[in-house]
C-alpha cells in the first residue's frame, strides 16, 4: 500500500460529509489538505490552505486550487431540495453534479494529478431492493430521481475522462449516512423516539443498509492510499442491515429511552401516507433497500471499524448535547 506524503484537494468541505472526511485527514501528517470554500473564514485554525472558488460549473478555473495537487476529493453537490422551485430540477442538478464535476475532473487531470475520488450515491443503483436481492458495486444501475440521475452521468463521464487520461477515479456510492449532526428525516425519526411517541411500524418488515459517518470517512481515507481502489466502484454501509422496528429499538437504546411500536397493516400505512403527500418518507419506511459491499473487503480489504450500536451512540450524544441549541 502506497505510504508517499500526497497533496490533497478536497470539494463540499463545509458539508456532513465533506466536513468529516476534512477532520479525520487533518489528523494524518502524511497529508497536505486545501479545501475549496466561498468564505476561507470557515476554516480557521483548522485549514491555512484554502482556496476561495465561486460556484461549481462548467466554467469555473481550477488552475490555482489544483496545483502540486495529488489526489482530489470531491464531495460538492447539489443535493435533494426539499422545497425545489427549479422549473427544470434535473437541469439545475446537472450544471453542479455533473457539469461541474467533470470539468474540475477534466482540469485535474491537465495538472497531473493521480487519482479523483467521487463521493456518489446508492441512489445510481436505484430505490428499492427486493428480498434476497443486494444492490452490487459492479451490478446495472437504475437512478430514478434527478439527483440519481445526474450522480449516474456523472460517474459515466468520469470513467471516460479516465480512459482518455489515464487519471485513476474512485467511485464511492454511501446508502443513507448518520452520525453526529445528522439532518432531515434520521433526525426526524430521533426526536420522535426521544420524545416517547408511540410509532404504528411494528408490522414493517423490510431490511435496509445505512452507514455510519465514521465508517464512511474510514473507506474513503483507505481509498486515498490503496492501489487497487484505482478506477473501481463501491457501495458502502456499517454491513449490518436494519429492519425500520430494528433501528427505532437500537435508537432508543442509544438515546436512553423506550420506544413503543404498535402494530399496523403496512398497506394502509402506506395509503395514509400517499393521502398525506408523505409517500417518499413511507417508501423509505416500508421499502427495503441493501447493498452487498463484500467488494471492499475482498478487494481492499476493509470492513467497517465501527459498529451501528456505536455509531447510534455516538450520533444521540451530540444529538441530545446539541438539541436546544
Amino acid at each position: 500500500m502506497e505510504s508517499l506524503n500526497k497533496n490533497i484537494l478536497l470539494t463540499g468541505a463545509t458539508g456532513f460529509v465533506g466536513g468529516a472526511i476534512l477532520r479525520h485527514l487533518c489528523d494524518r501528517p502524511e497529508y497536505s489538505i486545501r479545501v475549496v470554500t466561498r468564505n476561507p473564514a470557515v476554516f480557521p485554525g483548522v485549514v491555512e490552505n484554502s482556496v476561495l472558488l465561486g460556484d461549481l460549473n462548467s466554467t469555473q478555473s481550477w488552475g490555482h486550487a489544483l496545483k502540486g495537487i495529488d489526489v482530489v476529493v470531491h464531495s460538492a453537490a447539489r443535493v435533494h431540495v426539499m422545497k425545489e422551485h427549479a422549473v427544470d430540477p434535473l437541469s439545475e442538478f446537472r450544471k453542479v453534479n455533473v457539469d461541474g464535476t467533470l470539468n474540475l475532473a477534466n482540469q485535474a487531470a491537465a495538472s497531473g494529478v493521480k487519482r479523483f475520488i467521487f463521493i456518489s450515491s446508492v441512489k445510481v443503483n436505484g430505490e428499492e431492493t427486493t428480498a434476497g436481492n443486494k444492490y452490487t458495486a459492479d451490478g446495472v444501475v437504475h437512478p430514478v430521481d434527478d439527483y440519481g440521475i445526474s450522480k449516474s452521468e456523472a460517474e459515466k463521464g468520469l470513467l471516460k475522462i479516465s480512459a482518455e487520461t489515464g487519471m485513476q477515479v474512485v467511485i464511492v456510492r454511501p446508502v443513507l449516512v448518520y452520525g453526529p449532526g445528522v439532518k432531515a428525516n434520521f433526525l426526524n425519526m430521533m426526536k420522535l423516539v426521544g420524545k416517547g411517541f408511540p410509532l404504528p411500524l411494528l408490522s414493517i418488515e423490510n431490511k435496509r443498509s445505512f452507514v455510519a459517518l465514521d465508517n464512511l470517512v474510514d473507506f474513503v481515507a483507505l481509498c486515498i492510499k490503496h492501489p487497487r481502489a484505482a478506477n473501481q466502484v463501491f457501495l458502502v454501509s456499517d454491513g449490518d442491515d436494519l429492519s425500520t422496528p430494528e433501528l427505532l429499538r437500537k435508537m432508543a437504546r442509544a438515546l436512553g429511552k423506550k420506544v413503543i411500536l404498535l402494530p399496523f397493516p403496512v398497506q394502509l400505512l402506506r395509503a395514509a401516507a400517499r393521502l398525506m403527500g408523505k409517500e417518499n418518507i413511507t417508501d423509505r419506511l416500508c421499502g427495503s433497500l441493501e447493498v452487498d459491499i463484500s467488494k471492499n473487503q475482498e478487494l481492499l480489504g476493509w470492513t467497517p471499524p465501527m459498529s451501528v450500536d456505536n455509531a447510534l451512540l455516538k450520533t444521540a450524544k451530540h444529538y441530545l448535547g446539541n438539541r436546544n441549541s
